[in-house]
C-alpha cells in the first residue's frame, strides 16, 4: 500500500509508535511547524507525547536516514547539548522519506543559554575518532559529502571537500581553466596551510543559526551533516553567516581552548561552504569562493 497524503504519513507514524510502545497509540492533534522551505513539517500530539515529523518526496532517498545517524552520533558525545531523540527514519519507497523525532518544546527562559551552547559545542568536539571522515556518506544541503576515512586532514579537506566540489561545479555550472588552476594550486598548498596538529573531532557540519534552537531543556542542535574533522571547520561555518554571540565564543574557548592561528584559517574553512552554496544556488558565491582561494595562495 502506498502512502502519499499527509493523513497517510501521520497514520504510518502512529502505527510505528504503536509498534515501539507495545500498546495502542492514539493521535490527539497535529499542526504545521517550521521545517524550512524544502520539507513538510508537523508537530503531532499523541497519547504518549508530542513528536516532530518531517518528510519530503523529492529529497535524496536516504537523506533523512543519514540525518538520523548524525543525530545519534552527536548524542553519543554526552555533551550538555540537547539532541532530539530519533524515533524513526525511512527512505523513499512507497511513501516519501521521513524523519520522526521527539518534539522539543520552546523555553520559558533562555538565561545562560548562550554560554551553555558554547560549552556544549566544545564538549561535543572532544569526541574523537581514529581518522577523519564518518561511517558513511551524508548530505550538506542536498550535496553528497564523501566521508571516506583518511588519517590526513589536509588530504581529506583537499580531496573529499574542496576538489570534490570544484569538479561538481565544473560539471554543472562550468569553470574556466584559470579558475580551476587557482583551486589546483590551493589544494597543493593545503598540507602546508593545515599543519597545526589537528585531531578528528565530531562536528555538526552545517552549524549556522538556523540549525540550533533554544528549548525547554536547553540549547539543541538539529539538521546535522556530521563527520570527524578539524573542529575549526565548525567555527568557520559559525562565523560565515553570524548568529552566535560573544558569550557562545567565550564559553567555547574556556571549555576547549583553540590553537594559535585559528582565526587565520577561518576563511579557508569557509571556502567549502561558499563553494557548496555556489553549487546549489549559483550567483555571487562563485566570485566569493574564488576570492577566498586567492587569499591562501
Amino acid at each position: 500500500m502506498g502512502y502519499s497524503s499527509e493523513q497517510d504519513i501521520i497514520r504510518m507514524c502512529i502505527e510505528k509508535l504503536t509498534d515501539n510502545c507495545g500498546t495502542a497509540v492514539q493521535l490527539t492533534g497535529s499542526r504545521s511547524v517550521g521545517g524550512g522551505c524544502i520539507n513538510h513539517a508537523l508537530k503531532i500530539s499523541t497519547t504518549v507525547g508530542d513528536f516532530f515529523l518531517k518528510w519530503n518526496a523529492s529529497a535524496p532517498a536516504d537523506m533523512f536516514q543519514k540525518e538520523a545517524a548524525g543525530l545519534i552520533e552527536m548524542a553519543l558525545s554526552n555533551s550538555d547539548l540537547v539532541i532530539p531523540r530519533v524515533i524513526w527514519s525511512k527512505e523513499n519507497g512507497d511513501s516519501p522519506s521521513l524523519l520522526l523525532m521527539e518534539f522539543l518544546a520552546p523555553p520559558n527562559n533562555t538565561s545562560g543559554f548562550d554560554e551553555r551552547l558554547g560549552r556544549g559545542l566544545a564538549q561535543m568536539h572532544r569526541k574523537t575518532a581514529p581518522a577523519f571522515g564518518f561511517h558513511h556518506s551524508n548530505y550538506c544541503g542536498t550535496t553528497v559529502q564523501n566521508n571516506s576515512w583518511t588519517t590526513s586532514w589536509a588530504e581529506f579537506y583537499a580531496r573529499r571537500r574542496i576538489w570534490n566540489l570544484v569538479q561538481q561545479i565544473k560539471t554543472t555550472r562550468g569553470i574556466s581553466s584559470d579558475d580551476q588552476n587557482i583551486y589546483e594550486k590551493l589544494v597543493e598548498r593545503l598540507p602546508k596551510l593545515l599543519s597545526h596538529g589537528e585531531i578528528p573531532s565530531l562536528i555538526h557540519g552545517d552549524l549556522w543559526s538556523g540549525n540550533y534552537m533554544y528549548t525547554s531543556r536547553g540549547p539543541a542542535l538539529i539538521d546535522p551533516a556530521c563527520y570527524y574533522a578539524d573542529r575549526e571547520m565548525e567555527l568557520g561555518m559559525m562565523k560565515l553567516f553570524g548568529g552566535f554571540s560573544a558569550a557562545v565564543w567565550n564559553a567555547y574557548a574556556e571549555e576547549f581552548p583553540l590553537p594559535e592561528g585559528w582565526k587565520q584559517r577561518i576563511r579557508l574553512y569557509q571556502l567549502y561552504h561558499v563553494l557548496n552554496h555556489y553549487l546549489l544556488f549559483g550567483g555571487s558565491y562563485g566570485w566569493e569562493a574564488l576570492e577566498i582561494a586567492k587569499e591562501y595562495l
